[in-house]
């Protein structure tokens, strides 16, 4: 375990990691991975979401991804650039493994009593790996993207201001996300303005949600510098 904690300014402090880091990690990695599973799994679906100024014609697995958002820039505020790079690789393992289950389930035929039959289980999954693999490639990229701009920002204001470095990095990053996946999945299929709608729809959702989040993650970096001793802007050990 190494001793000492890093500052912005990536100066030691020589304390070690406080009891119960490693546990917070561990849970904020485990949700992050959950989310982002289900955002793979209920991808198939678009739905219309109706916020009073504007319906939102997005994917289902919209609703739970600025939460992986959320999870990183947290992550990036306490734990590092480092650390959160792990989380998003292992992210990226995750939905790799669920595509492999997914596929070794289609080989096998439904017994006749099958609560779920071959056709609708196809009928369901049938595009998933194409999902996941546009999911995939987006998730990788914008969320490495993501972290990157934390940080940038986060040396670039000394440690303040951590509504801009959330806010900021996640609106480019939620651009790249939104615009790879569904060229990924539609193009070819779709034509470019029906496209451009499911970009701008996506990315304006996600943008909305971005900003909500801020409260958010004041509140949860907040209870997590509280918790360990940490000044505004300072990170943990590595370990």
């Amino acid at each position: 375990m190494t001793e000492g904690m890093t500052n912005v300014n990536g100066l030691a402090t020589n304390r070690p990691l406080p009891k119960g880091a490693l546990f917070v990690y561990m849970a904020l990695a485990t949700l992050f991975v959950t989310a982002l599973i289900t955002c793979n799994l209920i991808a198939n679906k678009f739905i219309e979401v109706d916020l009073g100024f504007k319906i939102f014609v997005i994917s289902a697995g919209v609703l739970p991804y600025p939460i992986t958002f959320l999870i990183t820039d947290v992550l990036s505020e306490i734990y590092g650039r480092r650390r959160t790079n792990h989380v998003v690789y292992f992210g990226f393992l995750a939905s790799l493994f669920v595509l492999l289950i997914l596929y070794l389930g289609s080989l096998f035929p439904a017994t006749p009593n099958s609560p779920v039959d071959g056709e609708t289980y196809n009928a369901v999954f049938k595009n998933t790996w194409r999902i996941i693999l546009s999911s995939m490639v987006a998730y990788l990229l914008a969320q490495l993207v993501d972290v990157r701009l934390f940080h940038f920002w986060k040396g670039l204001t000394n440690g303040r201001h951590l509504w801009l470095r959330n806010n900021a990095s996640t609106i480019v990053s939620q651009l790249v996300d939104t615009s790879l996946v569904v060229m990924v999945l539609f193009v070819g299929q779709l034509s470019w303005s029906t496209m451009g709608g499911y970009i701008w729809d996506g990315w304006l959702f996600k943008l909305i949600c971005a900003l909500v989040d801020t409260i958010f993650i004041y509140a949860i970096v907040g209870i997590i510098q509280k918790r360990f001793g940490l000044r505004a802007g300072e990170e943990l050990p590595d370990f």
